[in-house]
């Protein structure tokens, strides 16, 4: 089964980047590289160190954004999920956020908090935050009644249901929730340097651009797509290791 898994994951990499490369061949438009010149302008800003300057600087809210997404965002989840007056309370507010264009509120943001860290970490929470929130709350809210009750009727404590019941049972969906959480920091993370002020990655995307430099353009988009990528297999190796007994196979299998 993971063999499987690996070769098929290859297999769906190489397709993406043999259409790449030949969409790149074509052309089909003059801005659009090819996934070798692509890969060699990564491999350049590798060799010279221009991406990890870049990096020290676009991980900074991004990190810091999506730690306190994920650590606010499953407490406000399990609470809203647990409190009927809690979800009356607060869900709409996550729900706006969730549909709401966000990014038109990125000048308010510069603002009132400036163009430093502090805007950046709040554009990032405000994407990720509200998937988390509400992924996680509709998980705890539809944890099988039967099983709560009959943790009770073996007089568990309410610490001991919500533990070893209620967040185990949820598990798949809060961690499906941090996954889009990730993913939308991420977007966040790079619409901030975009938006607010050009340093990071965003830096090299927007002066590329500038100059026509199509090639390191398509590479730092990649290599944030590739770093996302690796976030996303650490929580899904978070996942099996904390909740083992929720892996579930295929039909197929």
């Amino acid at each position: 089964m993971q063999n499987r898994s690996l070769f098929l994951k290859l297999l769906s990499a190489a397709i993406v980047f043999g259409a790449w490369e030949i969409a790149g061949r074509i052309p089909i438009s003059y801005a659009f590289p090819t996934f070798l010149e692509s890969m060699t302008a990564l491999a350049q800003m590798t060799f010279d160190g221009t991406i990890f300057v870049a990096y020290a600087e676009t991980l900074k809210p991004l990190v810091l954004g999506i730690a306190i997404s994920g650590i606010v965002g499953v407490a406000m989840g399990l609470w809203i999920g647990l409190s009927a007056r809690f979800e009356w309370l607060f869900a709409p507010i996550f729900v706006v956020m969730q549909a709401a264009p966000l990014a038109a509120l990125i000048p308010i943001l510069v603002m009132v908090y400036g163009i430093g860290l502090t805007s950046k970490v709040f554009v990032v929470c405000i994407m990720a935050m509200p998937v988390i929130v509400l992924n996680t709350a509709g998980a705890v809210r539809n944890t099988p009644a039967s099983i709560k009750d009959m943790a009770k009727s073996f007089l568990a404590s309410d610490r001991d249901v919500l533990t070893k019941i209620i967040i185990p049972a949820a598990s798949p969906i809060i961690f499906s929730g941090l996954r889009l959480g990730v993913s939308a920091g991420f977007i966040g993370a790079i619409l901030s340097e975009l938006k607010i002020t050009p340093t990071g990655v965003g830096d090299i995307i927007s002066y590329s651009r500038s100059i026509a430099d199509y090639p390191s353009m398509y590479a730092a988009i990649f290599s944030i797509i590739l770093l996302a990528v690796v976030f996303l297999n650490l929580l899904e190796l978070l996942e099996n290791t904390l909740f083992e007994g929720n892996n579930r196979g295929y039909v197929s299998d």
